[in-house]
Order: structure tokens, then sequence, then C-alpha cells
């Protein structure tokens, strides 16, 4: 799989160079024209047209993955929403670019465990939040697993649900695993999706 980097420095920051030792920086046009399936391309932020410039790299079944100095939640649904399926500092150590590389060349979705707190969070809202809560779903838990899943759903991360609940970390990492047991889900999305009268979005 070759690495690409599309930014205006000529040459890769130190980290990136030691993640990916052979990978190249380029422009935007040179990034296009290398873009197909066996290309993962790393859209480091500059300007305001980097979702199309994600968008175009994607259609032409790039493996994108996007950086960016000052990530935010509205910049992370803006990357999954262009199709990205990586989203990270761009100063980020080289361990975790790799693991992101890893995920994202097996179709998975890469965003920090906080960032995705937030995504998950406004997934929650937008499709109507404890209003939409499935009922049926939530009586499959015990009480615990409930307050858990509910949590987790409305964006809280790991840390803030047992702070909330007054529960460990590791308390809440076993009554997520459990919910998502229960309820036939592998992530916090599908969770939001599936209490959310949105099971047929779950595959």
């Amino acid at each position: 799989m070759k690495q690409i980097f599309v930014c205006r420095e000529s040459v890769l920051m130190p980290r990136w160079r030691e993640a990916f030792p052979d990978a190249r920086c380029l422009d935007e046009t040179f990034a296009l024209e290398m873009a197909s399936a066996e290309v993962q391309a790393w859209v480091v932020i500059q300007g305001d047209t980097w979702p199309v410039l994600v968008r175009q790299l994607a259609q032409q079944g790039a493996i994108v993955s996007v950086l960016s100095y000052a990530p935010d939640s509205r910049e992370a649904t803006q990357a999954l929403e262009a199709n990205a399926r990586g989203y990270a500092h761009a100063l980020s150590p080289p361990e975790l670019l790799s693991q992101m590389a890893l995920v994202t060349a097996h179709q998975g979705i890469w965003v920090g465990p906080e960032l995705m707190a937030q995504v998950v969070g406004g997934a929650y809202r937008a499709l109507g939040g404890e209003e939409r809560l499935r009922e049926e779903m939530l009586d499959r838990l015990t009480q615990r697993e409930r307050a858990v899943a509910v949590a987790v759903a409305e964006g809280n991360s790991n840390k803030a649900v047992a702070r909330l609940l007054g529960i460990t970390e590791r308390t809440v990492k076993a009554h997520l695993g459990a919910v998502f047991r229960k309820l036939e889900v592998r992530d916090r999305m599908q969770l939001v999706l599936k209490l959310s009268h949105q099971e047929q979005s779950v595959t």
C-alpha cells in the first residue's frame, strides 16, 4: 500500500516519515493522479476546500484519512461525511498513525475516542435523543447496563461515564461490552442507531 501525504510542504514531518518511511508528500494535482485502491492518502487540512479533495480521492478508490492541527467534532463529522475513513491530530505519534493505517486499510473507521464520543452524541441528538429511545432494546439490559448505554449514546467517553455513574472506567468497559453483546452491535455508532429506531442502518 502506497502512502501519500497531501500537503503544501515539500518534505514530510519527521513523525510522518517515521510512521511511513517510503511515504511521499504531494500537492493536490499529483495526489489525484496517483489515487487508487492501492493508495492511502493523508490529507492535511489547509484551507476550506479539503472536503472536496477528500471526496475526490475516495471516489477514485483511495483510503483517505484527514489530519488536522486543531481537531474538533465538527471537522471530524465533515471528514466522515466526505468519505474519509480516519481523522486525527496532524501531530499524532508515529505509532498512532501506523495503527490508523492498519484499521482504515481493513475498512475500519478511526476517530480518536474523545472525538468519537462527540460524533456519537451529535448523531444521538440528531436522531431524536431520549424521546426516540427504544424501550424494547433497553429492556434487554440490566439497570446499570442501561445507564451506561444511555450515557455513552449521549456522547460521553468511558471516563466521563465512570464519573457520572460513580463507577470505575474498567467497570464501564465491562458493562459496555455486555451492552454490545446483548444488542448485537459492534461500536458506539451502531449502538446509537439501534437505540434510535434506526435498526435497519446497522449491518
